[in-house]
């Protein structure tokens, strides 16, 4: 056993009792056993499936970062077995029975790694971006005890020259490892964040995390048993005002039945009704090439059938990682040709989600706001929801709804300063 694996020993990965095939048909699956991050894991993965891809999409490990996939830039490095390799390089089937260490398992933000607080201590990032394979390339290059940490400082450029950084000039980077090294003569601490947990894909990916002999389904998110709204300012807000032919009382009736009001989302399904007011259910979104899906909870705080009105907390998760949470009020108000929808959200976003930027999460909910509204105008009238979109709300559908939604209002700024003038 090396020095890298008494440190990190955990659950072993399943033994196979059958040899594997020679050859594969190109899209069938093939089943991958390896340990990663003190994890026994097992996958099913076509058999040109990256290691870096198995990572993140399979195991929910984002910290391996992904740059120029073809072995160049060194973000994405990992320990296999002890060594620094290229996960964008390795075909995941190559590393059966394996150990995988990434950058999760190096250390917690309440039990960083000593490189980890050095790299803050000397601010070795910027971006951040490179950090994660700088931090598993030192860590390779000093892990080789006491000839690793005798580097003198003015080796190291070239030892480190491995991952390419684009914003910090290296001077934190080096600093930080010669630090360390100078720190640990007698060799550097093992990885701090190995041991046996759940690791959950993204986008509805699976695998099957070993416990001895027995398994458990990974891929399934743990889900909230109460809605918690963050404090401060939200990430984006959203007021929709729409103008709906049927009277307010039908449209009560569709905003009072959590069920149909569900179906007037987009994307949305109701999965279980709780008690309390409270529901379970699911959302999907796609936009451009990412497409996030969410398991999460909705629990209606105020439900006021005088006044129309009702408040719908929700909290939503998706594998990859995002989250976000809503305050959500709804207001059905008599109005001159029916009723008047009012719709007022608080969106806080965190994870890949958040990436859109405030005004982009801004239309896009509004335009998701705008959809409901029609489908529950249907819903008041016919009974039944079918303007609801098939499938998760499509990129292209959702930008040229928000193109032609600027361009109304363009004109009809312009009209107005001309009727102004």
């Amino acid at each position: 056993m090396t020095q890298l694996e008494d440190r990190t020993a955990g659950a072993p990965p399943p033994r196979r009792p059958d040899p594997r095939p020679d050859r594969v048909a190109a899209g069938e699956l093939v089943e991958i056993a390896m340990t990663v991050n003190g994890t026994g894991v097992q996958v099913s993965v076509p058999a040109r499936v990256h290691l870096a891809d198995v990572l993140r999409d399979h195991l929910g490990l984002t910290g391996t970062h992904l740059g120029c996939e073809h072995g160049v830039c060194g973000m994405c490095t990992v320990l296999v077995d002890g060594a620094a390799a290229r996960a964008c390089l390795l075909f995941a089937v190559q590393c059966e029975g394996a150990e995988i260490v990434t950058v999760e398992g190096l250390g917690t933000p309440d039990d960083q790694h000593p490189l980890q607080q050095a790299f803050s201590a000397h601010h070795g990032l910027q971006c951040g971006f490179c950090t994660p394979g700088m931090l598993m390339s030192s860590y390779d290059l000093l892990d080789a005890g006491p000839e690793g940490t005798a580097i003198a400082p003015e080796e190291l450029p070239e030892q480190m020259s491995g991952v390419l950084c684009r914003c910090t000039g290296y001077r934190g980077i080096l600093a930080a490892v010669a630090d360390v090294a100078a720190r640990h003569p007698d060799g550097l601490p093992g990885p701090r964040n190995c041991a046996e947990r759940t690791l959950v894909g993204r986008g509805g990916a699976r695998a099957t995390a070993t416990r001895g002999d027995d398994a458990a389904p990974v891929g399934e998110a743990v889900l909230p048993t109460e809605v918690r709204i963050p404090g401060g300012a939200p990430s984006a807000t959203v007021e929709v005002r729409s103008e709906l032919a049927a009277p307010v009382e039908k449209v009560w009736e569709v905003l009072d039945d959590f069920d149909a009001l569900a179906r007037c989302l987009p994307g949305a399904e109701l999965v279980e009704v709780l008690p309390d007011d409270h529901y379970r259910g699911r959302a999907t979104v796609a936009l451009g090439p990412v497409r996030l899906s969410f398991e999460g909870l909705a629990h209606v705080v105020e439900r006021d059938a005088g006044e129309h009105r009702m408040r719908v907390l929700a909290q939503g998760a998706d594998a990859g990682g995002s989250a976000t949470q809503a305050d959500i009020r709804l207001h059905a108000e008599p109005g001159p040709g029916g009723t008047v929808l009012r719709a007022d959200a608080d969106l806080f976003l965190s994870g890949r989600v958040a990436q859109f930027g405030r005004a982009l999460a801004g239309d896009v909910s509004r335009r998701l706001f705008e959809q409901f509204a029609t489908a529950v105008e249907e819903t008041a009238r016919t009974g039944r929801t079918t303007s609801v979109p098939a499938g998760p709300p499509s990129a292209v559908r959702l930008l040229v709804d928000l193109v032609r939604a600027r361009a109304r209002r363009a004109v009809q700024r312009w009209r107005g300063r001309s009727g102004s003038r």
